[in-house]
């Protein structure tokens, strides 16, 4: 994958250009720099997070044909090891009016969900810091090729993944946000027989938004069985939607888990089971800048005692200033132990390139999902400035 990538962009270079003509080299240079520090504000008041970067992207293109690339340049105060380059996308890709090629290493987005996954799997999370990062900031690119087909009413999309990524855990002790030191078994190797590999067809029709998905890939999150975090293959089957009326956009998600791998205690094997994974979701723009979002996710494990599980979240977003003020809360509700995560944000524009950000992050639980950051709650500042 990384010959395929550094090939395209021999390609693209070795072309000699000229600057007015519309197949001419063009180069594109973007990023930002941001600071971003959080205290706790329960015992012992101690810093959760401390970090400051630069992200640079660099887009190359001659006529149909680029390449992308973003790196991190990181210093992170408590995460020492999080310090240093951080290579994030690198890709080479192709389009024309209804080709759209990608090679490399790549983030991958599927589904309508906000902030949940369900037939979103393709690309892991890095759960270092857990959410207190952007979402989009925490998503890790993979290594593979996506093609897409398209036409004015439906589009078609396959991926194949020869060098998978998983989900980044802290398990450190050290970390603010570990989540105890759990073995991790071995990732599966990069042999052709590890390959994931799947397909999305969309269509785009008169008042609404379809689409059906198949996903032959690994658990991507550890799975805890006997002690320690296992991988297996599974297959997603997938579908959504997205309904427009008036000033509500209805969304609606659905994911099939064949095989998913199941936590265990007493068990000599690692059991496997399907899961049924539902979501549906609304979105309202009353007006006045004002923007208000609800989910309820559901799974329903068919396997032992008939596992369920619920989780929702809400946003309401509200500008003010002429746009320059952001107001948002994003919750989590673990609705079947009563836990909750809330982000309160403020975003001001300073000017187009600089944003200073405030905010606090409340936990509570008892049980459940987030009872292991129950003492996590946190004030935090942040300042982006983009070029």
């Amino acid at each position: 994958m990384r010959f395929a990538f550094i090939a395209a962009l021999l390609c693209l270079l070795s072309h000699p250009s000229v600057a007015q003509d519309d197949d001419s080299l063009r180069i594109g240079v973007k990023g930002f720099v941001d600071t971003y520090h959080a205290l706790r504000t329960e015992s012992p008041n101690d810093w959760m997070s401390s970090r400051s970067r630069v992200r640079g992207e660099v887009t190359l293109e001659k006529g149909n044909a680029g390449a992308f690339v973003s790196a991190n340049l990181v210093h992170n105060a408590i995460l020492k090891d999080r310090s240093g380059l951080q290579m994030r996308e690198a890709y080479a890709y192709y389009s024309d009016e209804h080709w759209d090629l990608h090679a490399g290493r790549q983030i991958i987005v599927w589904g309508v969900a906000d902030g949940l996954r369900l037939t979103d799997i393709v690309s892991p999370m890095d759960y270092t810091e857990f959410l207190a990062q952007d979402y989009d900031d925490i998503r890790i690119p993979v290594g593979g090729v996506r093609i897409r087909y398209s036409r004015e009413k439906w589009s078609f999309e396959v991926v194949a993944i020869p060098v998978s990524s998983f989900f980044e855990l802290p398990t450190d002790a050290e970390n603010p946000w570990s989540i105890g030191q759990i073995p991790i078994g071995d990732e599966p190797r990069h042999k052709f027989y590890n390959i994931e590999y799947g397909g999305r067809l969309s269509f785009f029709l008169s008042g609404v938004d379809l689409s059906l998905s198949v996903l032959h890939t690994w658990n991507k999150m550890p799975v805890v069985c006997n002690g320690v975090g296992e991988y297996r293959r599974m297959t997603m089957l997938g579908a959504d939607l997205s309904l427009p009326l008036g000033q509500f956009v209805v969304r609606g998600e659905f994911a099939e888990y064949l095989d998913e791998t199941q936590p265990t205690l007493a068990s000599h094997e690692v059991p496997r089971a399907a899961s049924s994974n539902l979501l549906v979701g609304v979105d309202w723009y009353p007006g006045n800048d004002w923007t208000i979002s609800a989910q309820y996710a559901h799974k329903y494990v068919a396997s032992g005692n008939h596992r369920n599980t619920a989780l929702s979240t809400l946003r309401v977003s509200k500008q003010l200033l002429h746009n320059a003020l952001a107001l948002q809360t994003f919750a989590y509700i673990d609705v079947t132990n009563g836990g909750v995560y809330n982000r309160l944000s403020a975003d001001y524009a300073l000017n187009d390139q600089l944003h200073a950000l405030i905010g606090y992050d409340f936990f509570h639980a008892d049980k459940g999902m987030f009872t292991v950051y129950d003492e996590n709650s946190e004030v935090w500042m942040k300042l982006k400035y983009s070029f």
